[in-house]
């Protein structure tokens, strides 16, 4: 960041889907009669099945796979996952909490200035695109880190990343970029 202004970003988690296996056969009919707050959809082949405390919606599939979003720490998605094998554990099922694992990240920040979106685009043009007239955001991708940046003119950012780390990493590399083209401040 810039050595002058000690001002810190927040970066605000809204989103952490995870994912773990129950290592056993599920009976999504029996989920569905027995379990509290499910949504049975048979069509489809799965259990909708949501958790108050940490609030969090799971899909659960016939096969012991189990996918948690909603979550807003990593820690709370794995406390949401471990509750859930324990309701599944009272509804009679043999299960196994195993294979957890954190999928996705979604975050939201807002850059302390307003961005200029075409210079952006231009002085970053392979790792930058930006189409006006499909979507408001310049999307910029960090490839080693797996992270993508949604900019928009306002210096808002939707950050997806596979970890907290590489969000926040992602966004540290985004900042001098986003900085040397910020706009300017107009005043009366």
């Amino acid at each position: 960041m810039d050595s002058s202004n000690d001002e810190a970003l927040d970066i605000i988690i809204t989103n952490v889907v995870a994912t773990f296996r129950t290592r056993c056969h599920l009976n999504l009919r029996t989920i569905a009669l027995e379990g509290i707050n499910v949504v049975y959809k048979p069509e489809v082949g799965k259990v909708l099945m949501k958790l108050r405390k940490p609030k969090i919606t799971a899909t659960i599939w016939s096969s012991g796979k189990i996918i948690c979003a909603g979550a807003t720490s990593e820690d709370e998605a794995k406390l949401g996952a471990r509750r859930l094998a324990r309701c599944l554990q009272k509804l009679g099922f043999k299960v196994r909490f195993s294979a957890f694992r954190v999928v996705n990240v979604l975050a939201v920040c807002s850059m302390p200035f307003a961005v200029h979106l075409a210079d952006f685009t231009k002085n970053n043009r392979p790792i930058v695109v930006y189409e006006p007239e499909l979507h408001p955001a310049a999307t910029y991708r960090i490839k080693h880190l797996r992270a993508t940046l949604q900019v928009f003119s306002t210096g808002s950012l939707t950050v997806t990343g596979p970890n907290v780390q590489n969000v926040a990493t992602a966004v540290e590399q985004a900042y001098p970029l986003l900085f040397e083209c910020q706009k300017p401040l107009y005043k009366k």
